[in-house]
């Protein structure tokens, strides 16, 4: 055929004869020579593509065929003809009636169009026959990738990547949302630009795909329309599911694991942070690490099995956990250092504060504002993952620290009245388990801590959840048993709801950013280091931490 027909009269005629004849669809796939390159035998209702490789060039290129197929009855283009011109970045499909003279009748014709977030992704047009549509092939694909060029959306400067978030649930709908919010706040941190949140609610998570064919089409399809290249599960995917997402939709696919690793990563700064990321990255790669050639050779026995050695997987999997290895004795070694400057502070009988919290929850500015330091605190999660401590020197008032008779119980305060205050990494809903264990030198400065304010954004609607998810951490850590004190963030947002939070749970209520409950917060430090030397039983959950009905 020549280059610039969607397909000859001639060829129109054998391919509705054959259909007609045999009771089945026919189709050929053209490519821009005008060549036929497949040739389709279907059912009597649909035909099925075969693999036709990769795209040209991502969705800026399209494939270069065209597909032209029959129908035996009078009908447009179906949804399965717009899914593969969509999907396959076809240039263009067409149905041909097979009449039932054997001779080609209308034809129906799809070709797609530029990015176009609001609207159809495609257009249709149709014509009483072939030579009768006014269609030049070669002048149509060359404008629309000129087009799609122009229209590509622009990515913003330092953007990881444009994605669509993807959530499935089988249980509670209202805490997969709080879920998918929080997934855009670590997209975010993270620099990716967010374009849509997708969530599907299922009686089972699909093994092979988590939301099912079906479901990951529509995603596909929505990732073209808004041109993104990213999409990020709020799930953990195993190595088999992240492999087929990705052989399905051509596009880079993370799990929520993977994106907080790479936040960690983005915001290590000190040699032990950097050192404590890269053996949770490693950790979490391994497993992860597949063959993509079948060209290696394998360790095998036998006639057909012999080959030069090991394979290149095979050296990279022993070379992954050699790293881990050696990473893993790193850390201890660090972790024996700050034993060792532990044990020199407790000599020195001064009392240690350790700040924990959700992510976000204001624990790094609520130690600048105690101390005057100038650690970074911004409006993202896990903007800090170094431990900084400070020392703190408390206001003095004797009259309310009896050093002897039977209400001095406890350490005597020291006579300068200081404390080590120490901020920690945030936690978050579930934590990734290696990247706890690659931490745990870093969390071993809460075993010896006399006291954990427990900083809670009580801004938040969600911050009884959060409260909770901290709790769990402390448990996993076995700290059950340190005191802590709850202390409410964030009370100049509502200062009459956030005071009345903590009475009712017996904190303190502050406003890191204003400085403002200071003084309570600090008597109430000093009453449990020195005066009470403990606080309320820890097994005693607070009213607000107990799951609600419904």
């Amino acid at each position: 055929m020549q280059p610039r027909e969607l397909c000859s009269p001639e060829l129109a005629r054998h391919l509705s004869e054959a259909s007609r004849e045999i009771g089945r669809q026919i189709g050929v796939l053209l490519n821009r020579r005008g060549e036929v390159e497949y040739v389709i035998v279907g059912d009597a209702r649909q035909i099925e593509l075969p693999d036709v490789g990769r795209a040209r060039a991502g969705q800026l290129r399209l494939r270069g065929l065209r597909l032209v197929h029959t129908h035996l009855k009078d009908e447009p283009l179906t949804r399965d003809d717009l899914t593969d011109l969509i999907l396959l970045r076809l240039d263009a499909v067409a149905a041909l009636v097979a009449r039932d003279d054997g001779l080609p009748g209308k034809v129906y014709l799809a070709t797609l169009l530029p990015f176009n977030p609001g609207g159809d992704l495609y257009r249709q047009e149709q014509a009483p026959s072939v030579p009768e549509l006014q269609f030049d092939a070669l002048a149509s694909v060359t404008a629309l990738e000129q087009e799609m060029a122009r229209a590509a959306p622009g990515r913003a400067v330092g953007s990881e990547g444009r994605a669509l978030l993807v959530g499935a649930f089988t249980g509670s709908r209202q805490a997969a949302e709080d879920s998918m919010t929080e997934l855009r706040e670590l997209s975010r941190t993270a620099g990716v630009e967010v374009l849509d949140l997708m969530l599907q609610g299922r009686k089972e998570i699909d093994p092979r795909t988590v939301v099912g064919e079906g479901k990951l089409q529509e995603i596909l399809v929505r990732s073209m329309a808004l041109g993104a290249d990213l999409l990020v599960f709020d799930r953990d995917l195993s190595p088999s599911q992240a492999r087929h997402i990705g052989e399905a939709t051509s596009l880079r696919i993370i799990d929520r694991t993977q994106l907080i690793l790479d936040i960690f990563a983005q915001r290590a700064r000190s040699a032990d942070g950097k050192l404590q990321v890269e053996l949770a990255q490693l950790k979490y790669l391994l497993p992860r690490l597949v063959g993509r050639d079948d060209s290696f050779s394998r360790l095998a026995g036998g006639i057909g099995g012999r080959g030069p050695g090991e394979t290149k997987l095979e050296v990279d999997r022993r070379r992954v956990r050699e790293r881990i290895s050696h990473l893993e004795d790193r850390i201890d070694r660090l972790s024996a250092d700050r034993a060792t400057r532990r044990r020199q502070r407790n000599r020195a009988g001064v009392p240690v504060i350790s700040i924990v919290g959700y992510t976000n929850a204001g624990k790094s500015t609520l130690l600048n504002a105690l101390t005057d330091s100038q650690v970074m605190a911004e409006d993202i999660l896990f903007a800090t993952l170094d431990p900084t401590s400070r020392r703190l020197r408390f206001p003095r008032r004797k009259a309310a620290l009896p050093t002897d008779g039977p209400e001095a119980v406890g350490r005597r305060p020291p006579e300068t009245g200081e404390v080590v205050i120490t901020d920690t990494v945030g936690f978050i809903r579930d934590l990734p388990r290696d990247l706890l264990a690659a931490f745990r030198a870093t969390l071993e400065e809460l075993e010896e801590a006399d006291l954990l304010l427990h900083v809670v954004d009580a801004s938040d609607p969600r911050h009884a959840q959060q409260a909770r998810a901290v709790e769990a951490v402390l448990s996993s850590l076995d700290l059950e048993g340190t005191p802590r004190l709850l202390v409410f963030n964030k009370m100049d947002r509502d200062p009459d709801a956030v005071r009345a939070l903590a009475h009712r749970e017996g904190g303190v209520a502050v406003s890191a950013a204003k400085r403002q409950g200071f003084s309570e917060l600090l008597a109430r430090c000093e009453e449990v280091l020195w005066r009470r030397g403990r606080v309320q039983a820890p097994g005693a959950e607070p009213e607000f931490l107990r799951p609600r009905g419904g």
